[in-house]
């Protein structure tokens, strides 16, 4: 089992990781094998599962936070690329520049 992060991503939607991006998150985090954990780097919680909707909740990042992610397991690489680039695209929200 390898190790891979920690990745650093600032959440750049209007509402931050709440209600629909927030399930967003967890979904794409889902699609993985590896153990994924998030802290809100911004407010100093977590880290938290990241396949948890109620820890993800609880973590309480909004816009503009810095969010670090670590991943452990056989897709743990690309478990951290696909979330991170799913972050940095406003996780189905509008976040401007052209990001759709």
């Amino acid at each position: 089992m390898s190790e891979t992060g920690p990745v650093r991503v600032t959440v750049r939607n209007p509402s931050g990781l709440h209600a629909r991006p927030a399930a967003m998150f967890v979904r794409g985090v889902g699609g993985f094998h590896s153990t994924i954990r998030v802290t809100n780097v911004t407010r100093g919680t977590g880290p938290v599962d990241a396949k948890s909707i109620i820890a993800v909740l609880g973590l309480g990042v909004s816009a503009g936070h810095e969010i670090e992610l670590t991943a452990e397991g056989a897709d743990a690489a690309q478990a951290l690329d696909a979330i991170r680039t799913l972050v940095e695209g406003g996780l189905g929200e509008d976040v401007g520049g052209g990001a759709h």
